[in-house]
């Protein structure tokens, strides 16, 4: 019988951008704790998989900022747009 191993803890490698000034401070402070980046986000990534209380709202809190950021950006973008609408529209105005 052929003996087969399954490794049970899988890795899945994540890629993403941030910017240069977070990426240096984050690697100083990990390398004044003696600790790897990877260890850091691990951390990070199995206390939001466990729900703590801190975590979930700095989620809510990170979501609420976009929220914010992206209704900012639409007032910006579509204000002209929103003008034209009511200048055309608008019923008090004379034919």
């Amino acid at each position: 019988m052929a003996k087969t191993y399954v490794d049970f803890e899988t890795k899945k490698t994540i890629h993403f951008n941030i910017t240069r000034e977070t990426h240096s401070e984050l690697r100083i402070l990990c390398f004044k704790n003696r600790l790897s980046m990877q260890e850091v986000y691990e951390e990070i990534s199995q206390r939001i998989a466990a729900e703590s209380p801190e975590m979930i709202k700095l989620l809510e809190d990170l979501s609420q900022k976009k929220r914010d950021g992206i209704i900012k950006k639409l007032s910006k973008t579509d204000a002209e747009s929103l003008y034209n609408i009511i200048e055309r529209e608008n019923p008090l105005a004379s034919e």
